[in-house]
């Protein structure tokens, strides 16, 4: 892995290498692909933190963070949770210690507005990304978000 990895926003100069990212084949129905999250992104306003992965200027994925977000409003016990809300590496450039910088900093944002738990919620099975999650010290908490499993870790 590169020492030069870094973070940076979405900007019209950048966005047309965001929207070119994309995953193996195979892996498609495990994350909504870029495009998808730029528009929740803009949908969600100060919920969302979208970013683009850079390993020495080049574009190899994108993270996108949501802040202060209620699962579950209904429920009188339920508590705002920050976390991973997409994580995307680029096909080319899967297994190189990019996504896990990605949760990091995310883990490090949320530490930074305070937070002291990083939730994750992503689809269960063959092929999903419960291990690497699992690697990262994500535990699930048993519940659900739609058809995904919630995971989380103590920062």
């Amino acid at each position: 892995m590169s020492s030069t990895l870094s973070l940076a926003p979405i900007t019209p100069g950048n966005i047309d290498a965001a929207l070119a990212l994309r995953v193996r084949p195979g892996q498609e129905d495990l994350v909504a692909p870029v495009v998808k999250s730029l528009a929740e992104a803009y949908a969600y306003g100060e919920t969302a933190w979208p970013r683009l992965v850079l390993d020495d200027g080049r574009p190899v994925g994108f993270v996108m963070a949501f802040f202060d977000v209620r699962f579950h409003p209904e429920r009188p016990d339920d508590r705002p949770r920050s976390g991973l809300w997409r994580l995307l590496v680029d096909a080319d450039a899967q297994r190189g210690g990019f996504g896990r910088f990605a949760v990091e900093q995310v883990c490090a944002e949320i530490r930074r507005r305070g937070g002291t738990r990083a939730t994750v919620t992503y689809v269960p099975g063959p092929g999903g990304p419960a291990e690497f999650y699992a690697r990262l010290g994500f535990l699930p908490t048993g519940e659900l978000s739609g058809d995904q499993t919630v995971a989380e870790l103590d920062l």
